[in-house]
């Protein structure tokens, strides 16, 4: 993620649930919300309903390397929190990224 920076802080993420816009599909959850940089800052989520920790690491990576297909093609200046649903680890790759572009084409953030 070389245009994108990561998001750690709890408070950061509050906010993007609380203010933010937010949209679903089968696989992925997106919050975003416009920041006022010109870089983009990301933060992936895989909770425990996801899986044991081996399971919610595959979800992250699935989602990482999705949006690092597509992280060039995105509008400047957003925070974007990707949650994984349950079902991320039951498919291939190719079904994530899928649902990533979807998401992030409904979401306008992909140009």
């Amino acid at each position: 993620m070389k245009e994108t920076l990561r998001l750690r802080d709890k408070k950061v993420f509050g906010r993007i649930y609380k203010k933010g816009s937010s949209l679903a599909n089968k696989y992925l959850v997106l919050f975003f919300m416009k920041n006022d940089l010109d870089v983009n800052r990301v933060g992936f989520i895989a909770s425990k309903k996801v899986g044991k920790s081996t399971v919610r690491n595959r979800a992250r990576r699935l989602m990482k390397e999705s949006f690092r297909k597509f992280e060039i093609q995105l509008e400047k200046g957003y925070d974007i929190v990707i949650i994984a649903r349950k079902n991320i680890v039951d498919v291939s790759g190719n079904d994530v990224d899928k649902a990533m572009k979807h998401a992030l084409k409904k979401s306008k953030l992909l140009k």
